[in-house]
């Protein structure tokens, strides 16, 4: 069984701490904006001192952003645990968490995506504790008001055995604005939204299974060890499907087909009863014809499950809120829908 962390509330606690990149002086102003959002919502909060500074792409050397992680998710006063955003090398705390320790202690709603997403899985995968990738701190912003977004802390009141139903947004942010210009800016939501499934099978309409995934750039890298392990997890799920999804941070087409790839020539790709693929963000195919569309079409040419992509993941907002581990339900008839169940 999943291990659902409390349903948040008014009055929870949740813990900001950046355990990979750090806040600068010149976004400060945007951290606090986002903080003031949480404590309008009701929560309270306690914030680390590994927030408000960057060197090196961290907010500060390991050990010291291992001591004061391992900190917040041994404290069961804590409900939930939101770092300001993602960052590139949050790998190098994983090794150093003390996961015998973990085992003992509350589960915590751990929430974001981008790096953030190498401990989402990390403490699904071994500790079997739902995490969520979501809508970032940063991002979070009274002026914003699309449902995806606002929805965020609602679903997290869902209690276990609850569902809820997310669609698509309307409308993507292709072009953000620059926080550091506009440190209380909503997105930029621009460009017609579109969910796709690819167009070489007869896809279901209708499919369901375990979410699992997060940061294609990362999880290439993690699949097969202990942090991101398919085979671990469908033990522990026997005689379930499972739905893996992945969002693209950096990559053009050429390195995204070989990031999947890797993926499918580990046997994953056999086993899943779908694969969902957010956006990518257009600027990174600007020097070549091949496209990430292309690049999925190679991969996926002689898979039989159904490939949506375009989804409302990753780096381009608004944001789904996916539960790793949580039962999920897609329909892609004339519209779109997935509901999540805490089951």
């Amino acid at each position: 069984m999943m291990k659902y962390p409390k349903p948040l509330k008014v009055g929870s606690k949740i813990a900001i701490t950046a355990f990979s990149a750090g806040v600068p002086a010149s976004m400060h102003a945007r951290l606090d904006n986002a903080l003031g959002y949480l404590a309008q919502q009701g929560f309270e909060l306690v914030v680390g001192e590994c927030l408000r500074d960057n060197h090196n792409y961290v907010s500060a050397d390991a050990k010291t952003r291992v001591n004061e992680l391992m900190g917040y998710l041994l404290d069961d006063t804590i409900d939930a645990i939101m770092p300001p955003w993602g960052g590139a090398i949050a790998m190098d705390v994983l090794s150093q968490l003390d996961w015998e320790q973990l085992a003992q202690a509350r589960p915590k709603w751990i929430i974001g995506f981008s790096d953030v997403s190498t401990l989402l899985s990390a403490v699904t995968c071994k500790l079997g504790w739902a995490s969520v990738h979501g809508t970032n701190l940063m991002q979070l912003n009274g002026h914003q008001q699309d449902p995806l977004t606002i929805g965020l802390f609602d679903h997290l009141r869902c209690t276990p055995n609850n569902s809820f139903t997310q669609f698509p947004s309307t409308h993507y942010e292709a072009d953000p604005l620059n926080f550091v210009d506009f440190p209380d800016a909503g997105f930029n939501l621009s460009t017609t939204t579109q969910w796709r499934t690819l167009a070489n099978r007869e896809s279901s309409k209708r499919f369901a299974g375990r979410l699992l995934g997060g940061c294609l750039d990362i999880h290439m890298l993690l699949a097969g060890t202990e942090y991101f392990d398919l085979d671990a997890f469908l033990q522990e799920h026997p005689n379930e499907s499972i739905i893996l999804y992945f969002e693209n941070g950096e990559m053009p087409p050429a390195a995204y087909y070989r990031a999947l790839q890797s993926i499918k020539l580990r046997g994953w790709f056999s086993k899943v009863a779908a694969v969902l693929i957010g956006r990518n963000p257009e600027p990174l195919a600007k020097d070549s014809d091949w496209t990430h569309v292309d690049a999925l079409q190679y991969v996926f040419a002689d898979c039989d499950f159904p490939v949506l992509y375009d989804v409302d993941i990753g780096h381009q907002a608004p944001n789904l809120t996916l539960i790793n581990g949580a039962f999920a339900e897609v329909i892609c008839n004339d519209a779109f829908s997935i509901t999540q169940t805490l089951i």
